[in-house]
C-alpha cells in the first residue's frame, strides 16, 4: 500500500503557481524505488467519533487527515530520530492521501479507510511512507526508501528561499527584487514560490557541489514578487540535506 503513495505524492505542490517540470522527470519518477526496511507495528488508538470520518473512497477529512499524520509520525519512535528541514526534531511531513484501493483484501479489509502519510527524514535522507488503518488506529506498513526524491512541500520551499536570500549567489535576486519593489528583500515570506526537485539527470555537466543531488534533497525554486514580475533563479539549486547553493553552468 505504502508504495501507491509515493505515487500520489508525484503530483506537483507549489506555494503559488504551478511550474513545468524538468525534462525526464516522469522517467526519473517512474524508477522503482529500493524499500529498505516495513514495520507493519504501530500504536493503537480509539476510533474517531461518528462524523469526523468519510466513508468509502470520499476524500480524508481534516479530522482524518490529522490523526493519520499523528498516527503515523509516533509510530516506532519516527518523532524522536528523524529530523526535518531545518534540522528539528520529527520528520518533514510531504503529503497526506486516501490509500489506493488494494484488491486481494477481503470486502470487510478493504471497506477500511487507511491513509498513506510521506515524510522527509533529512537524518537519513530517507523518504517514509506510513499506511495508517484510521478504522483500528494501527500503523500497518512502513515503506522506506532512498534515493526517491517527490515534490516539494511549501515548508522546504520556503527553507530553500531563506538559504537563497542569505547566500551570495542571491544577490541577484535580491536586487531583482528591490529594482521591481523599491524594497529590500529579506525573508521568504515577501515572495510567491514555485519549485521542483532538481535532478541532476536532466542537465548536461552538474557541478561538482551537486553531485550529491538525488541522494541529497535538492530543490531549484523560482519567486515571483507579488503581483508583480517573476525572479529567474531556475539557475541556482537549493540542496536541504546540507544547507549549501550551488549554480547550474
Amino acid at each position: 500500500m505504502a508504495g501507491a503513495a509515493l505515487a500520489v505524492a508525484g503530483a506537483a505542490v507549489t506555494l503559488g503557481v504551478s511550474l513545468p517540470q524538468d525534462k525526464g522527470d516522469d522517467a526519473a519518477r517512474a524508477a522503482t524505488a529500493q524499500q529498505d526496511a516495513v514495520a507493519p507495528e504501530g500504536k493503537v488508538e480509539a476510533a474517531p467519533e461518528e462524523g469526523a470520518k468519510g466513508i468509502g473512497r470520499d476524500p480524508l477529512t481534516d479530522a482524518e487527515t490529522a490523526r493519520a499524520e499523528r498516527l503515523a509520525e509516533a509510530s516506532n519512535g519516527l518523532r524522536l530520530n528523524a529530523r526535518d528541514v531545518e534540522g528539528d526534531r520529527g520528520p518533514q511531513h510531504l503529503s497526506t492521501n486516501l490509500t489506493e484501493a488494494d484488491p486481494d483484501l477481503s470486502a470487510a479489509a478493504a471497506a477500511q479507510r487507511r491513509a498513506d502519510v510521506v515524510f522527509y527524514d533529512y537524518r537519513t535522507d530517507a523518504v517514509v511512507t506510513r499506511t495508517v488503518n484510521l478504522d483500528t488506529g494501527k500503523v500497518e506498513d512502513t515503506a522506506t526508501d532512498r534515493g526517491v526524491q517527490p515534490p516539494p512541500s511549501r515548508d522546504e520551499l520556503r527553507q530553500a528561499a531563506e538559504l537563497l536570500i542569505a547566500s551570495p549567489l542571491g544577490a541577484d535576486l535580491k536586487s531583482d527584487y528591490e529594482d521591481a519593489t523599491d524594497k529590500p528583500l529579506t525573508t521568504p515570506g515577501q515572495l510567491q514560490l514555485s519549485g521542483m526537485v532538481f535532478r541532476k539527470e536532466t542537465v548536461a555537466k552538474v557541478p561538482s557541489d551537486l553531485t550529491a543531488c538525488g541522494k541529497h534533497r535538492c530543490l531549484r525554486v523560482v519567486a515571483k514578487v507579488t503581483n508583480g514580475p517573476w525572479i529567474d533563479t531556475r539557475a541556482l539549486v537549493v540542496d536541504l540535506s546540507d544547507r549549501t547553493v550551488g549554480r547550474l553552468s
